[in-house]
């Protein structure tokens, strides 16, 4: 009997040691401690972002805008934690960010986020729609999410973005043991001898990588830009022409392999061979090497403006969810917004630095603007980039935001390994349900009435903000000391930001004389309410 006890006692002990630690503040991770404001506060640095500034005050002269106001610190970290991570500060993020000095506290969050794993891990998917999609493709051949991880890895490393690119154009080997080869594999038609299909490839880099629709002259000139021709296209794939699945290749993994690329005739259905050449500045391409090594020197050549600004587009895009110049993967050669060649500019003479890049960005007054004004925001405000723009989350920030805002402490690489896998199913079956966007990384997608019936009465934001000893509302309810500070860390955990003083007076009133069962069960009403509000679905 005494041996009974004992066990027993010495579970409830453990039990509640195991809560108290669940209940203790962490220690922050190292990527918020590790903070150096030399780069942001360099006369360059500076210089940058005045410089895109002044492009934007022109621009709104021009035009007779009034901007929007600077938007409040939290909203602004808001952006970027949904931008870099794909989710929502936590209350725990929260009370650092206003811990810091508040001339400091957008560098340290913006650097904090950046050498954060989870933002490497979401910035590499969002990048790997681009490069090779979001169809898993032929296992034997193809490695999507051991590419995605190296993709990671090199964004952790701030690896320069033009070595980065070299690699996936020119790689050899193996998928698996070479993940940068992946890029080509994707694009292997399954159960096909035809290898690489070249066509594939060569779409891929000039979206990609040169923010060009060059695919659009594959069958024909282009039909809307003259100066893209048919002959530039098949130049581009007959690059990927030299790789060869054939006679036991498969196990060898990519090689070029000097074989010819081949163009039927559509008129006498005869094959003619191709010989790899670039659509312009053809100076640039080195004249000797293997195919794809000539290709990669090209495309990421400092002299190649049409690189670098692709690559500002597209992480402008990713930070303010609609890219500077439209559609992101087209931009014209001449006349395009002069921040952009600001920005492309600054990119090439600092070595291909992605970090710095988001951080020159997220400086910008034009990042920094409210989305709402005393005065009246037009359409012309958010084409000019006068105000903010309105953008709907993607399904995977609403399903990141939901996990998040159900924890007062931080999901990410501290937590428990077992709750991040049970995070990481939760999120693909929301993701699933609510509807991937694809490749379609900008464009605009309308709220439709299933994916509400899911916020209201799905599973995941119904096991979130219902009663339960580790959820935040039950937490709230249970640490808080009073209604007011109650309904103020049920704002800024969801919404980050504090109640208007009528939301709080309302709210405040709702929890008044209640207690126990009764109080948890309004504050999981006043949780399950901000989550499904229009506000909450948006970034703003």
């Amino acid at each position: 009997m005494w041996a009974r006890n004992l066990l027993f006692f010495g579970l409830c002990l453990a039990g509640v040691m195991v809560l108290a630690s669940s209940l203790a503040p962490s220690p922050p991770p190292e990527h918020w401690e590790d903070f150096s404001p030399a780069q942001t506060q360099s006369s360059d640095f500076q210089a940058a972002v005045n410089e895109v500034n002044a492009v934007f005050r022109q621009e709104w002269q021009a035009s007779e805008l009034q901007p929007a106001p600077r938007a409040d610190d939290l909203t602004i970290a808001r952006r970027l934690s949904l931008a870099l991570t794909g989710t929502i500060p936590s209350l725990e993020e929260v009370r650092m960010f206003e811990e810091r000095p508040a001339e400091q506290r957008l560098d340290w969050w913006t650097q904090g986020l950046l050498r954060d794993r989870r933002a490497s891990d979401y910035v590499a998917e969002r990048l790997a729609r681009a490069y090779v999609g979001t169809i898993e493709g032929p296992f034997l051949l193809y490695r999507r999410r051991r590419f995605v991880n190296w993709i990671s890895e090199q964004l952790h490393e701030n690896r320069p973005y033009d070595a980065i690119v070299g690699d996936l154009i020119a790689s050899d080997g193996l998928w698996t043991d070479q993940p940068a080869t992946n890029f080509v594999t994707a694009a292997i038609k399954p159960d096909s001898d035809d290898g690489v299909q070249e066509n594939v490839m060569a779409s891929r880099v000039s979206r990609a990588f040169l923010g060009v629709r060059l695919d659009c002259a594959e069958c024909h000139d282009h039909p809307f830009e003259p100066q893209w021709q048919e002959t530039d296209f098949h130049g581009l794939a007959a690059f990927f022409g030299a790789i060869n699945l054939a006679d036991g290749a498969i196990f060898g993994g990519i090689r070029d392999r000097g074989a010819t690329y081949m163009v039927e005739d559509r008129e006498t259905l005869e094959k003619h061979p191709v010989d790899p050449a670039v659509p312009f500045l053809e100076e640039l391409l080195p004249a000797e090497g293997h195919p794809r090594q000539r290709l990669a020197a090209w495309v990421t050549h400092p002299k190649n403006e049409y690189f670098a600004r692709a690559t500002v587009n597209r992480f402008w895009a990713l930070l303010f969810g609609r890219a500077l110049v439209e559609p992101v993967d087209n931009i014209p050669g001449e006349d395009v917004h002069p921040a952009l060649d600001v920005l492309a500019r600054d990119f090439v003479a600092h070595g291909y630095d992605l970090e710095r890049l988001v951080k020159v960005v997220a400086a910008t007054d034009a990042y920094r603007l409210d989305s709402a004004a005393d005065h009246e925001i037009t359409a012309e405000h958010e084409a000019c980039w006068a105000a903010f723009p309105l953008t709907r989350l993607r399904p995977e920030q609403i399903a990141g935001a939901v996990e998040q805002a159900a924890s007062l402490a931080t999901l990410d690489y501290e937590s428990h390994i077992f709750n991040r896998i049970l995070r990481t199913a939760e999120l693909n079956a929301f993701v699933k349900q609510y509807g991937d966007t694809g490749e379609d990384e900008f464009g605009e997608h309308g709220g439709t009435i299933p994916q509400r019936l899911l916020m209201m009465n799905g599973q995941l934001v119904r096991d979130k903000t219902s009663d339960g000893v580790f959820n935040t509302a039950t937490r709230i309810a249970q640490l808080t000391p009073n209604d007011e500070t109650a309904v103020e860390a049920a704002y800024l955990t969801i919404l980050s930001r504090r109640p208007s003083p009528d939301e709080r007076q309302h709210f405040v009133s709702a929890l008044a004389d209640t207690e126990g069962n009764d109080r948890n069960g309004r504050l999981e009403d006043l949780y399950w309410a901000l989550i499904n509000s229009t506000e909450f679905a948006w970034n703003h």
